[in-house]
């Protein structure tokens, strides 16, 4: 039996976090699945302030062990297309269950990891930048649901 190095148990964690997120739940009867990150979506802001949270940081432990910048900017942009449309009440949820921003990053990571020493030095200033960037985009997406669902609420119950 052969132990993991760091990366790997690096990895294998990151992937099980992936697999809760996008694809944990057997729907019955068919081949798909879910994962947490659509029935978190259901609760207003902070579901999807959680989910943001575990999605940014496969993005960042990414960024730790070396990704180039151009795949990091890839998973940011599956992240950001994945919160654009999960602020969305129900829609996004429906997009969450189809989209799997967190498999996708993944894969990107799994792919370009074999193309990344073990041992690169990554840019400290570049993770911090990157922190504040996903920070923003965690935040901003919380505070923009939380808007559209006040603004739903009062236009439905007539609250003004």
């Amino acid at each position: 039996m052969s132990k993991l190095s760091p990366r790997q148990r690096k990895v294998t964690r990151l992937h099980r976090i992936s697999h809760i997120l996008d694809k944990a739940i057997p729907i019955p009867g068919t081949k798909g699945r879910i994962g947490l990150d659509p029935i978190l979506g259901l609760i207003p802001g902070g579901g999807d302030t959680i989910a943001g949270l575990l999605s940014a940081y496969i993005i960042w432990e990414s960024a730790r062990m070396g990704v180039n910048r151009k795949v990091i900017g890839q998973m940011v942009a599956n992240v950001l297309l994945d919160s654009l449309a999960g602020s969305v009440p129900v829609v996004g949820d429906v997009f969450d269950v189809t989209w799997k921003a967190n498999v996708r990053n993944i894969e990107l990571l799994e792919h370009h990891l074999n193309f990344t020493p073990e041992n690169k030095k990554v840019n400290t200033l570049f993770l911090i930048g990157l922190s504040v960037v996903l920070i923003l985009i965690v935040v901003g997406f919380t505070v923009l649901t939380l808007a559209l669902v006040t603004w739903l609420w009062k236009n439905i119950t007539g609250n003004n």
